[in-house]
């Protein structure tokens, strides 16, 4: 199973290490979105940043 994870928020007034996790996660706009698969260290990623970013579980 993969994720299909939308950047909704801008980092811009976060804090730095959620400014660092939406990079690490491949984000670099609002509105950008990137698939990623479905794991522990991506789930961690998503839970840190889940007020700024939008998640759809994509099956396949």
């Amino acid at each position: 199973m993969k994720l299909k994870i939308t950047l909704k928020k801008s980092p811009i007034a976060c804090l730095q290490v959620h400014k660092d996790t939406v990079a690490a996660l491949g984000l670099r706009k609002v509105g950008m979105t990137v698939v990623r698969e479905d794991n522990a260290c991506v789930r961690g990623q998503i839970f840190r940043v889940k007020h700024m970013v939008e998640v759809e579980e994509i099956n396949e």
